[in-house]
């Protein structure tokens, strides 16, 4: 097929078909690795409505942030910023970070989620504000080192490698000009300034959140099949849901929200665990892993937040966790019942030795065209060593198709054999001694990943109320923005933060 201008469409099917059936082994070097975090068991504790052990110690604290995320870390870090110390943050997991968590082995540190942040819009002051305070702005201008090196970016499409993840091998001209085409579109809806980041900025309810992304397309006349893979392609990384599952309003935004001038983006080898860090280096004496909150409950004009180590008595509350699961500790919670979370496995594999290639270069980012799964991106790609023999690859799939209920059962149904060789069996497509590379996959399950922008969402009443609700009990995830994006989640920590200060009278 290669050179044919026909996209090679059966891949993903075949792929899933294997996956859901199931994998047989292939005889290759023993690799190593494990399902790493079972915090879903706690959370499964939560959802069962099990029966938690009193807490034997209380203590009191004006303000609990629940969540160590971005979004919980940013609340922080704002009310810091307003020399307000009398809180604390709750975190679930043995680290902070969320979805910014990070790992490390002897070769390299290596992300387990959020790997790259854009560089801000010049409208995204909080975001300019924190890059300015980390040293990745000075003096306005962007620091090279923490811009991802090139290449950036490749695809490999009809049995070869080509720079850049937009299609261009075997693509004819009348598909490079529905291409341009498309581009134009995306930069006439930027130029109108409503797909902004933050999005509560300047976006506004529209009808587009009312039809899929899938669906506009096809009204638009947009058929190519080229097109339609790299839409696919962009849903799924940023929302972890197919074009048919997005709202068109968020499908658009994820084009016409950045501006086209920059540069970037910043990534490290750690990914989003470099900007998580910097921040715990201010924040870490106030985080307390390893502490689930299993009940809130409101008594006069305090509320009881309650660990299994210990109840806190607070005047506020931040809930940075994600929204959904204040139905399991709240007794009267807001109603969050439309919103959808996506399912991911990321997962991390260390190379003794590069696979062998003739004539390209490794890039940091990484994709096999109509693969389910999205790539990979290469840890040691920031290295300003001259020569690398190991690495740590990052494996992300978001399990688009089907139901994301449905999903989770796979995730929890299959166990570490059966991920390895689905990660085998794509990753051979492009490298076909990719087995003899790899000595170790670690694979950490995602059930509820990230919140998906579905049809009808982002500007319906229901999520816009979500955002106001509670002045003791303040939401702050980014699902509030029904994306999950660094700049939503910050957002939505530092505005939390400001309402819980003028609730404490300290504006």
């Amino acid at each position: 097929m290669s050179g044919s201008g026909k996209p090679l469409r059966n891949n993903r099917r075949e792929f899933l078909s294997a996956a859901l059936v199931g994998l047989s082994p292939k005889t290759s070097r023993p690799v190593e690795g494990r399902l790493i975090d079972d915090s879903h068991l706690l959370g499964h504790k939560l959802r069962d409505r099990a029966a938690f052990p009193a807490p034997k110690q209380q203590a009191r604290v004006p303000v609990v942030i629940v969540g160590g995320g971005i979004s919980g870390l940013s609340a922080a870090w704002w009310l810091r910023k307003k020399r307000f110390s009398d809180f604390i943050i709750l975190e679930m997991e043995h680290q902070a970070g969320g979805n910014s968590r990070w790992g490390e082995n002897e070769i390299s540190a290596y992300p387990w989620a959020a790997h790259y942040l854009p560089v801000p819009n010049r409208d995204s002051t909080l975001v300019r504000e924190l890059c300015e305070e980390f040293g990745l702005i000075e003096n306005g201008r962007f620091n090279e080192l923490h811009l991802c090196h090139s290449p950036q970016e490749r695809l490999f499409l009809h049995g070869r490698w080509q720079e850049g993840i937009e299609p261009d091998t075997g693509v004819t001209r009348e598909q490079r000009l529905e291409f341009r085409r498309f581009e134009e579109r995306m930069a006439a809806f930027a130029s109108t300034g409503l797909f902004s980041i933050p999005l509560e900025l300047r976006g506004k309810p529209s009808p587009l959140d009312n039809i899929s992304f899938e669906q506009w397309l096809r009204d638009q006349k947009f058929d190519s099949p080229y097109l339609d893979w790299y839409v696919n392609y962009a849903c799924r990384d940023d929302y972890g849901a197919l074009a048919r599952d997005t709202s068109a309003w968020a499908g658009i935004h994820y084009f016409a929200s950045r501006q086209h001038e920059e540069k970037g983006p910043f990534t490290w080898p750690e990914g989003n665990g470099w900007l998580a860090k910097r921040l715990l280096e201010r924040l870490g004496k106030f985080v307390r892993p390893s502490s689930m909150v299993n009940h809130l409950e409101r008594a006069g004009r305090h509320i009881r937040v309650r660990t299994e180590q210990v109840e806190y008595q607070a005047q506020a509350v931040i809930w940075a966790a994600p929204t959904f699961l204040l139905r399991y500790v709240l007794e009267d919670p807001p109603d969050a019942s439309g919103m959808v979370y996506s399912p991911w496995l990321t997962a991390n594999l260390t190379l003794d030795r590069l696979p062998r290639e003739r004539n390209t270069e490794p890039a940091w980012d990484n994709v096999i065209y109509d693969s389910p799964a999205l790539g990979y991106v290469v840890a040691t790609h920031q290295s300003l060593r001259s020569v690398i023999s190991k690495s740590v690859w990052t494996y992300y799939w978001s399990l688009a198709e089907g139901t994301p209920a449905a999903n989770r059962q796979l995730l929890l149904n299959k166990d570490w054999s059966y991920w390895k060789e689905a990660i085998f069996h794509d990753l051979e497509k492009a490298h076909p001694d990719i087995r003899q590379c790899v000595s170790r996959i670690d694979v950490l399950r995602l059930g509820h990943a990230m919140a998906r922008p579905v049809t009808g969402w982002m500007w319906s009443d229901k999520r816009r109320r979500l955002g106001d609700w509670g002045t003791d009990i303040v939401l702050a995830n980014s699902d509030l923005s029904g994306m999950s994006i660094f700049e939503e989640a910050q957002y939505h920590g530092v505005r939390a933060a400001t309402r819980v200060l003028h609730r404490l009278g300290r504006a």
